[in-house]
């Protein structure tokens, strides 16, 4: 009887095994298409755009959240830091209640320079299979996940002890794997049609 119990132990053992594996590989795995979205002034941005970057990073955000809210200050460095660096930054509101107008006012308001698309109707967001606002993609040129997930582990900046999307950007303007290829995103959820 204790070696069935041994067996099965073993046994569940090594499908949990199989299982997180499979979970930290799905984000290399994962391959988005080229696509094309206009920003808040009508202007026509594709993925193709960005291909000579070294990364790309997609962040879904949000006007009207308080937790992308908190993160704008944060996004705008991320993006000042890593622009110089070849890294691409694009933001897409997928929200359907958002209106382009208002985007435009919210990046006004906030002082947000990247790139911001609207996905009328959350069909990029679909693709990604994206949840919150915020949640951060970084794609390589071949348009392949590299890294999703959350920013940081805290709303709060001051409660802020892992940054996520930062380690894993320098991971690969260092030219080494991104060890954290997978985090829980949190935020608002995205409001589809």
């Amino acid at each position: 009887m204790r070696s069935k119990k041994v067996f099965v132990l073993i046994a569940l053992s090594t499908i949990a095994s199989l299982l997180i594996a499979a979970v930290n590989n799905f984000s290399l795995q994962m391959k988005i298409e080229n696509f094309s979205l206009k920003d808040y002034n009508g202007k026509e941005h594709s993925l193709s755009d960005y291909k000579d970057s070294k990364a790309i990073v997609i962040i879904f955000i949000a006007t009207e959240c308080p937790i992308s809210n908190a993160y704008n200050a944060r996004m705008e460095n991320i993006y000042k830091n890593y622009s110089q660096k070849n890294i691409a930054f694009i933001g897409i509101n997928s929200n359907k209640e958002e209106s382009v107008s208002r985007i435009k006012e919210h990046a006004e308001e906030k002082g947000l320079t990247f790139t911001i698309l609207k996905d009328e109707k959350n069909i990029i967001a679909d693709k990604f299979e994206a949840s919150f606002t915020p949640e951060a993609y970084i794609l390589n040129n071949n348009f392949e996940i590299l890294y999703h997930g959350r920013i940081d582990n805290s709303k709060n900046q001051s409660e802020v002890v892992s940054k996520d999307l930062e380690n894993a950007l320098n991971a690969i303007l260092a030219d080494k794997e991104v060890s954290k290829k997978e985090t829980k995103a949190f935020g608002c959820t995205i409001k589809r049609i």
